[in-house]
């Protein structure tokens, strides 16, 4: 068993401006084209972030997956298309067959639902029909999308090209130790 807690990215919502440069980053590191190509124009498929900024008028902030150590979407999926992997939590789209629970499940609101796209098209469900603008149209596979703190890409990207810096990728065995520290630190200030 491992003792090793997940990591995940918070937002302090004092710092976040609301640019949305978190969420373009995002798109950016997960499509899958070449990267060089990109520009405004040339982006074939619509972006799909996997974090979702939320402005109220009291906060602006980018919401995201937590990677819960005890995952109510993985629990909740019944066909394993959501694993730990690497402490993260992380959703295989080939297996998902979007059937909600996860985004049901999730407390944080971090997962959304949207069809898949493979070299900037949708892709499409064998044998499944819906009503369209004319008549019956074939119908793009729809799957879950989340944070996976860029799993093939080392730093989350989002935290590290925020420009107010609101975005910090929590480790929570780092994070536990900085606190002892601190801790340690004020209790001798105290006694002196």
């Amino acid at each position: 068993m491992s003792g090793t807690l997940n990591s995940f990215v918070v937002a302090n919502p004092t710092k976040c401006i609301g640019c949305k440069v978190c969420e373009m980053v995002c798109f950016a590191v997960h499509d899958k084209k070449d990267q060089v190509a990109m520009a405004v124009g040339t982006i074939a498929a619509p972006i799909i972030p996997r974090l979702y900024l939320v402005r109220s008028e009291v906060l602006k902030m980018p919401i995201q997956c937590r990677h819960c150590e005890d995952a109510p979407c993985a629990n909740s999926c019944r066909i394993g298309a959501i694993k730990q992997e690497d402490n993260r939590i992380v959703i295989d789209e080939n297996e998902c067959i979007g059937c909600k629970t996860c985004l049901l499940a999730c407390p944080f609101g971090a997962i959304d639902l949207l069809p898949q796209f493979k070299d900037g098209e949708a892709v499409i469900q064998a044998n499944l029909k819906e009503e369209g603008e004319f008549g019956l149209e074939e119908k793009a596979k729809t799957v879950a999308y989340k944070c996976d703190l860029c799993q093939e890409h080392g730093e989350p990207a989002c935290v590290a090209a925020c420009p107010q810096q609101a975005l910090t990728l929590v480790i929570p065995a780092e994070e536990k130790k900085r606190r002892n520290r601190q801790a340690a630190v004020n209790l001798l200030a105290a006694l002196k």
